[in-house]
Formats: C-alpha cells, structure tokens, sequence
C-alpha cells in the first residue's frame, strides 16, 4: 500500500501528495478486517446460532454505572469484537435508549459483515415503565433498529416478563414477536427475567420452537447456581441457554453491590466476605466467579457488563486462564464454604401473577 502511494504521489504537490496518503491510509485502516482472536462458540438452543461463551453485555454503554464516551464506547466494541467475541446484548431499558445508541455506532465502525456479529436486544422495558402489548412491542423493534443502525437483530427477548402478565405473554406478546420474526426484524424469539419458573410458565404455554432462548440472571453462579436444575428441561424444549450477571449484580466484586441491591444483608454480607478471603490471598473473586459460570458448557453464553477497553481484556484473560489452566479449586472451594449458609438464597422480583 505504501509503496504504491509513494509512487502516485511524486506527480502531485507536496501538500496535497501528503493529504492524499494519510487519508488514503486512514480510509483502507477502516475498512480492514479486524484479524479475530479465537474464542470458543457454543451452538444456542436449536437457533443454529454459535455465540461467545463470553457475551458483551451493553448495559455499561448506556452509562448506567458511569459516564462512558462515545470513543470509549466504540474502543470497547472493537476490542471485544478483535478478541473473539461475536455476541452483543442491549435493551431499549438501559441507559433510556442510550445503550442500543452506543453499541449501534460501535458496530458499525468494526466495518465487517453483518453476519459475523450477533444481537439480542429486548422489548416490554422501557425508562417509562412496562408495556406488552403487541402495539408496543411492534413499534419498539423499529426504534431498536433505527438506534443500532441495523436491518434486523438475531434475538429479540421480551425483557423481565415477571413484570407484566405472564398469560399476556403467552397470548398477546409472543404471537406479536412470532410476527416480527415472519417479517426479518428479529431471526429469533426469547424471554428474560430473574424468577426461574417464569420460563416454564411460558415455554409450557406456547407451541414447540415459538421461544427460541432464554436469558437468566442471577442464578447461575458461585453464590447461586439454581439454574442448573432448568438445563435438562430447557434443553428437551430445544431452547437455547444465555446466563447473565455471573458478578450476582456486583456482589461478587471487592466493591461490592450498589445500595439499592435487593439482597437480604446475609447475603451481602456472605459475599463481601468470600471477597475479602479472595483478596487477602492475592486473588480476584470477579475472576474466580466469572471462570465458574463459563465452566458449565451447557450454558451457551454467560453475559457480562463491559465499558472500557481493559475490561474486555481482563474478562478475556479469565477465559483464556480457565482454558489453559482451569479453575483454582482450593479458592473456589474456600469461597464456596464462606458461601454455603446463603446458598441458593435470592430475592423477589415481579408482580404477583395469582
């Protein structure tokens, strides 16, 4: 590329010769294809989809636990993409619109195909409130879209449907969803929400292949791992697994959760604990608790929260250890044992569905 540069520019003026190489060289380094790192791809439910056993999930991006910069946002996108991770996850809820905005413009500056990157966003969530509807929810994947600046999304989840009414779900919400899907906006149909028996509600509602996936978060990590009980029945459903929040929204952080974190204070107090013995022996429990829910293959994708470039390098690095070197047993069973009186302990969620 250089050489033929050169060559062009001796005919021009200086000036212009140097104009002419810088954006030359900036327009090819834009549209270069990212070289990817290898990541391993787990196949999703029956969606024939293979997802990152890492996923990003977007939240951070709409600023929902800080500023984040749109070039910070855009960097984050890059650098996971080039470290091999090809699942995105977003939600209208996060930051007001803001997320889906942000992930849109990193996306599209990877300047790759649309077919080497996958997107799940959500729709019943809004900063406004819940609404199902199949109004609602038809109009909302047209904002989604237009903000993501994409033609369609891989996977469009009704978010946190303890929320609303689960038989609306099943009669109204989903047979909408199945129409956005007949149309090409979205390739395949989820639900997401925190109560585990919300899935089998609806999946036992709703004809065979209508849902494709679920995400659960909360319950499939060091402090929680309840979800593995639904494995053999989501996977004889044919329905694809993503987990999320494998920090149990930052209790398993030497900071800690926020303080409106709905955890009983046993729990909390359990999981600043089993922090605190990770950090006086040299360890990070982030690492420790993220390596433990990406152990469990039969979980396509566990989420987690990224803004900032050496967050995807630190979260890729625990992927990477875990696969060369596997997990630290002693400290995991250490911290499990601080973990053992709460185990399994969560909190409510939803409205009461009776």
């Amino acid at each position: 590329v250089f050489s033929s540069l050169n060559h062009i520019s001796i005919h021009l003026p200086s000036c212009i010769s140097f104009f002419f190489e810088r954006t030359t060289f900036v327009s090819i380094f834009l549209t270069m294809s990212i070289p990817q790192a290898k990541m391993e791809l787990r196949p999703l439910g029956n969606t024939g989809l293979k997802v990152s056993s890492v996923g990003f999930g977007a939240s951070p991006l709409g600023s929902v636990f800080g500023p984040v910069a749109e070039v910070d946002a855009v960097a984050t996108v890059r650098e996971a993409f080039r470290q091999g991770i090809n699942f995105f996850d977003t939600s209208p809820y996060y930051g007001g619109t803001l997320s889906e905005k942000m992930l849109g413009k990193g996306l599209k500056a990877l300047q790759v195909p649309r077919s080497d990157y996958i997107v799940a966003t959500k729709c019943g969530r809004y900063e406004e409130g819940f609404d199902f509807s199949a109004e609602r929810v038809t109009k909302s994947i047209d904002e989604s879209l237009e903000r993501l600046q994409l033609d369609y999304v891989d996977i469009l989840h009704c978010h946190d449907i303890e929320f609303g009414s689960l038989d609306q779900i099943v009669s109204e919400t989903i047979p909408a969803l199945q129409k956005l899907k007949r149309e090409g906006k979205t390739r395949f149909i989820g639900i997401t929400g925190l109560p585990l028996d919300i899935f089998t509600y609806v999946l036992d509602r709703v004809p065979p292949g209508t849902v494709d996936v679920i995400l659960s978060y909360c319950h499939y990590g060091v402090n929680d791992s309840t979800l593995v009980d639904l494995i053999p029945y989501l996977k004889g459903k044919g329905v694809g697994v993503i987990s999320a929040s494998p920090l149990a929204m930052g209790l398993l952080t030497e900071q800690g959760g926020p303080e409106w974190h709905p955890a009983s204070p046993e729990l909390k107090s359990a999981c600043k604990a089993a922090a605190a013995h990770c950090k006086s022996k040299g360890k990070k429990i982030t690492k420790l608790a993220l390596q433990y829910s990406l152990a469990n293959k039969e979980v396509s994708s566990v989420l987690v929260g990224m803004s900032s470039v050496s967050q995807v390098e630190e979260n890729v690095a625990a992927v990477r250890e875990l696969e060369d070197l596997g997990m630290d047993q002693e400290t995991l069973s250490e911290v499990e044992a601080i973990l053992e009186p709460v185990k399994n302990q969560t909190w409510p969620s939803g409205i009461d569905q009776k």
